[in-house]
């Protein structure tokens, strides 16, 4: 018989624990049983239980089931994902659907009848099991979901629209995964087959713009040797992402809208144009509506490549999702650094859950990362997470030239709201330059 995975079973009577796991160890790889859920977190920091059969009382006397309640809130931050039956002496439907409605998977009843019981077990952990292989199935398991009901809702929105060929912007923090959620579209799209162009548009010198979108024939200009195609024609039949659009300058913006317009190309020194069959995902941290209003962003640009607006939420907005994410993180670090597998104590999952996290996930993935690195214990502790807020770090005077560049393109940045070009242009510098300078010092 084929086995399960491992299920953790907490009641305070030991009898109970005993008729139990007689039932399921011929089920289940692993029955892990607990008298007191006490020692519950540290259990799982420590293991990956596919399942867990929590009793809704422990204190004698006490009946009302508060204490199964509490305990389920304290699995589902530790993990959210986790399913979790409850046990109860008493048919009480409205404590049961009150359960549910805060997370339990299902419940079953004491005296028990066995077959349901197992039957309950067998089908939460099953789901559990499915769920997970899916994800690791599937090529594009590299995209966490998470489950905040945003997220959902937008997994449900992309499930829609990624087959189309409908134009998305993608909009959100730095730090959100942006790209990474194109890169999921792509997936889901019938273009997968083919690999997704990127460009950072913040990156390309107004210069060599047309050139590098769309191509330039030999002799065109100064070291044009050979012809070369662009990014359009490279995505062809398959999907251009055009990352921080919102840093685009003006000027440039009616070259891009006219060859989306015509769906053709013509190669810089060339007067023929060449049909382009792309997919556009734009991303951008900016607000484009706003933009378009101070003519800073066309706007009939911007209906072009709005088709569909996907927004990722803040991770502030979806702290059930950080422990999970802070978890993948943990795993793909142990891997990198050849060290063993190490877990969150519950103060170091607070400490996450409870930070701004201004940066979103990349600040989360450093963060992780360096805990990694550092830690010397086999659960890493709160004490390895120094985060300060904003409002806790002042700035400091600089203490050499390098910093005061840096601190004089903050502020400059802060003041046009992140338009590369009028910050350029206030500091006397290209744009190419000003680029250059935001990549050395992580701006």
């Amino acid at each position: 018989m084929k086995k399960n995975g491992t299920i953790i079973v907490i009641d305070d009577n030991k009898g109970v624990l005993t008729a139990v796991q007689l039932l399921l160890k011929n089920h289940f790889a692993q029955v892990v049983t607990l008298s007191s859920p006490v020692s519950l977190p540290t259990l799982l920091q420590r293991e990956h239980p596919d399942v867990v059969l929590l009793d809704m009382n422990f204190t004698a006397g006490i009946n009302t089931g508060n204490e199964g309640l509490f305990w389920l809130h304290e699995i589902k931050k530790l993990r959210p994902t986790l399913p979790v039956v409850l046990f109860t002496a008493y048919a009480d439907i409205d404590l049961a659907v009150k359960g549910i409605k805060e997370g339990a998977t299902d419940f079953v009843v004491k005296p028990w009848d066995n077959q349901r019981l197992l039957d309950t077990l067998l089908e939460a952990a099953s789901r559990r099991t499915k769920k997970h292989a899916k994800q690791e199935n599937t090529p594009t398991s590299r995209m966490y979901w998470g489950e905040s009901s945003a997220m959902q809702q937008l997994r449900t929105l992309i499930g829609k629209v990624a087959k189309t060929d409908a134009n998305i912007l993608i909009t959100g923090e730095n730090g959100t995964g942006k790209e990474m959620l194109a890169r999921e579209i792509h997936a889901l799209s019938a273009r997968s087959q083919q690999e997704m162009i990127t460009v950072d548009m913040g990156s390309i010198t107004e210069s060599l713009f047309e050139s590098e979108l769309f191509g330039h024939v030999k002799g065109s200009f100064t070291d044009a040797h050979t012809d070369r195609i662009g990014k359009f024609e490279a995505a062809q039949g398959s999907t251009l992402f055009l990352d921080e659009i919102g840093n685009l300058p003006y000027h440039l913006q009616a070259k891009l809208l006219t060859v989306l317009q015509r769906r053709s190309v013509i190669r810089v020194g060339s007067n023929t144009p060449i049909p382009v069959d792309i997919r556009l995902i734009c991303a951008t941290n900016r607000n484009l509506t706003d933009m378009a209003s101070r003519e800073m962003f066309r706007e009939d640009l911007l209906y072009r490549i709005n088709t569909i607006h996907l927004e990722i939420p803040p991770l502030r907005n979806r702290c059930e999702d950080i422990v999970p994410l802070a978890e993948r993180f943990i795993a793909r670090f142990c891997r990198q650094y050849d060290k063993a597998c190490l877990t969150l104590s519950p103060a170091a999952c607070q400490r996450l859950t409870s930070h701004p996290w201004y940066g979103n996930i990349r600040e989360l993935e450093h963060a992780i990362e360096k805990a990694v690195i550092i830690s010397d214990n086999a659960v890493i502790p709160a004490e390895l997470f120094q985060l300060p807020r904003r409002s806790e770090m002042p700035e400091a005077a600089a203490s050499t030239l390098e910093e005061m560049e840096m601190k004089m393109i903050q502020r400059t940045l802060a003041q046009c709201e992140g338009n590369l070009s009028a910050v350029a242009a206030q500091l006397g510098i290209t744009r190419q330059t000003l680029y250059n300078k935001m990549k050395k010092f992580g701006l």
